[in-house]
């Protein structure tokens, strides 16, 4: 064993065919694998004419490595895509979103009042002094003026950073300025766990050092006081709802940039990643039909992320609507039922979420989706991070009922869209596999010198042709988009993220290489300790991390939650701990047993639920803490860092 790939160390066999009758009637059929590989670029033409463009382009793609352009000379409307196309065909009365609010208030939009809020808002706009290729800023709360902000600004070429509301005012206020956006659209809050939660009075914060914004609109949601400056501060009620209801929609170029969307890098500047319109528009709208078999006229889809992160504009808004979906859109945070009720209630029938959120719900136990008909249900995503087995199981089995296939995909910000994903109908699922590249998309799993490894292989996932919802670059900054992505492998994309391939040659996730542990020579993941942690059944969620070592370099050091049915003294003491070493022993090999196991009630986690590695890292190597502006609570980790030095540890 070298150190030059990741060791393959987890055994998984279980394996799902596509369910009877699900084939027959999938969006995917199995020649499109074929289709794609005959000619990748006309295949990628043929997704585009499924969009409505005013101009059809000269060019499918100019390809300069690493810089992509697709459908040049192309013109089309985002918002005409994703609203008018639809109304004009007589689908304006069909619901685009079912809109429920965390205190319980709930609206219905459909195509024609979208439409004409779209148009009121990109009038608005206008008014305001916004003009195409003018940045727009928008910090907002899961409601329905975020999905309609974003499509006006669309609809007039005014490119949107949308930052999540989560994020502190410093957070803002460097996205503000490295996008130099002019106005900031906001709301006065949002409702999380059950109380008003300010966003005016951060944007406040922000702008005192951005001297050029000139107008925040700010839609009234919580009726918070806030703030305010005659000035520069605008209602959105009293400036929207008095715009004509009919907008000309202008055609932009296919390259026109639709969207910057922050992600953080190594460094304290953020990373402003872009987005053009044709490419983009066309990749959202092809994953959203194929992988989530998606039906208009008869599915009812919630994507239940955040509109903050890529997986919330690619799959909340641009690429559903794009499809004339009917989609559910939620304000609030996950408790122990409500998801359940509104699935009962909408009659959703397609579920895409997080295996973060997956992991809670385990916690807290089957028997509250229990309580609930979750028979509408027929598709189960999952997106974000690699999934344990053991969490897709149970997501299968309870979520649903043993009968749905599930869609476990991988992709990120910079890629815009799904890239590696089953394809319902199709394939065949392994729980826990990302399984294959979809059709158009180029993948593989090379070692350090940049050969592609066998099956059963370990190593770095890279992609080998463009793709045409790519990033166009970074915001301002070409060399940093060639260093980042480009400069690893020549000629290929990586974003960082190991991978494997099984004996059957399909592709394992197994996250960040960053997060990789050299133990005694052998490089092993995170993602397989982790999962193996998780496949015990007294166990919910596990983070595992790296820690120095006198003798094997790093040792392992674990940190569990565990399932909420587990008798208090029975997670107390050492015996928990010989338990789990002795099973991930047994799951993987001695190899990757811990040497400290730590039971803890929370992990360290970002607002948008991924586990902050780094600073367990920092505990475990007894080193000085590192940010944790970014966390949903920091106490966690003051909690951590007193009791791991008392943690069971093996000799």
């Amino acid at each position: 064993m070298t150190s030059e790939a990741l060791s393959n160390l987890l055994q998984e066999n279980r394996r799902f065919e596509p369910p009877p009758g699900f084939a027959e009637e999938a969006e995917a059929p199995k020649e499109l694998y074929d289709e794609a590989a005959g000619d990748r670029i006309a295949f990628w033409e043929e997704q585009a004419r499924r969009l409505t463009w005013t101009t059809e382009w000269d060019s499918a793609l100019e390809w300069e490595l690493p810089f992509a352009k697709w459908f040049v000379g192309g013109e089309l409307n985002v918002a005409v895509n994703c609203v008018d196309r639809h109304v004009d065909a007589g689908r304006g009365d069909k619901v685009a979103i079912h809109w429920e609010g965390e205190p319980g208030d709930t609206r219905a939009l459909t195509y024609a009042d979208l439409r004409t809020e779209v148009c009121k808002a990109a009038n608005a706009l206008t008014e305001l002094g916004v003009e195409k290729g003018d940045r727009v800023a928008i910090y907002m709360p899961m409601i329905p003026e975020t999905a309609i902000a974003m499509l006006a600004c669309a609809r007039i070429g005014a490119p949107h950073s949308v930052v999540f509301g989560g994020f502190s005012s410093d957070a803002l206020r460097s996205r503000i300025k490295d996008a130099d956006a002019r106005v900031v659209i906001t709301a006065d809050g949002g409702y999380r766990r059950g109380a008003p939660s300010a966003l005016k009075p951060a944007v406040d914060e922000a702008l005192e050092e951005c001297p050029d914004v000139h107008h925040v609109l700010v839609v009234r949601r919580t009726e918070q006081d806030v703030a305010w400056d005659d000035d520069r501060d605008v209602w959105w009620h009293e400036v929207v709802y008095r715009q004509d209801g009919n907008h000309e929609a202008p055609a932009h170029q296919s390259e026109h940039p639709l969207f910057i969307l922050y992600t953080s890098g190594t460094t304290a500047k953020p990373k402003g990643i872009l987005h053009t319109t044709g490419g983009y528009l066309t990749q959202v709208a092809y994953t959203h039909r194929v992988v989530f078999d998606h039906k208009p006229d008869t599915d009812v889809y919630w994507c239940a992320a955040d509109i903050g992160w890529v997986t919330g504009h690619s799959y909340i808004v641009y690429g559903p609507l794009a499809n004339g979906a009917t989609s559910l859109m939620y304000e609030g945070t996950p408790d122990k039922e409500r998801w359940w009720k509104m699935i009962e209630h909408y009659k959703v029938t397609i579920l895409y979420t997080a295996p973060t959120t997956i992991r809670t719900f385990m916690k807290w136990g089957e028997e509250w989706p229990k309580k609930y008909d979750l028979s509408s249900l027929r598709l189960l995503g999952t997106v974000g991070e690699p999934i344990n087995p053991e969490a897709w199981m149970w997501y299968r089995e309870y979520i649903g009922g043993g009968r749905c296939p599930v869609v476990d995909t991988w992709w990120q910000t910079e890629t815009g869209a799904i890239m590696i994903s089953p394809l319902p109908g199709v394939t065949a699922t392994k729980p826990g596999a990302a399984m294959r590249a979809l059709p158009g998309i180029a993948a593989d799993v090379v070692d350090d010198q940049g050969a592609p490894v066998p099956d059963g292989g370990g190593g770095y996932l890279v992609l080998t042709e463009p793709w045409p919802s790519m990033l166009r670059g970074i915001w301002g900054d070409d060399e940093r988009y060639k260093e980042t992505y480009w400069s690893r492998f020549e000629g290929r994309y990586f974003a960082g993220d190991g991978a494997k391939k099984d004996n059957d040659g399909d592709i394992w996730l197994l996250g960040r290489v960053d997060d990789v542990m050299n133990i005694s020579g052998h490089r092993i993941s995170t993602t397989e300790v982790e999962s193996a942690l998780v496949s015990h059944p007294k166990v919910a969620e596990a983070a595992v991390v790296g820690a120095a070592d006198p003798t094997t370099g790093q040792a392992i050091a674990a940190f569990v939650i565990l399932r909420g049915n587990v008798p208090e003294d029975e997670s107390a003491g050492d015996a928990v701990a010989k338990d789990l070493r002795a099973h991930v022993a047994k799951e993987i090999g001695p190899i990757a047993k811990p040497r400290q196991i730590l039971v803890v009630q929370e992990l360290p986690k970002t607002r948008s639920g991924k586990i902050m590695r780094r600073l367990l890292r920092d505990v475990a190597d007894n080193r000085q803490l590192g940010d944790v502006t970014t966390l949903t609570d920091s106490s966690v980790m003051e909690l951590i860092k007193e009791k791991l030095p008392s943690a069971p540890s093996e000799e």
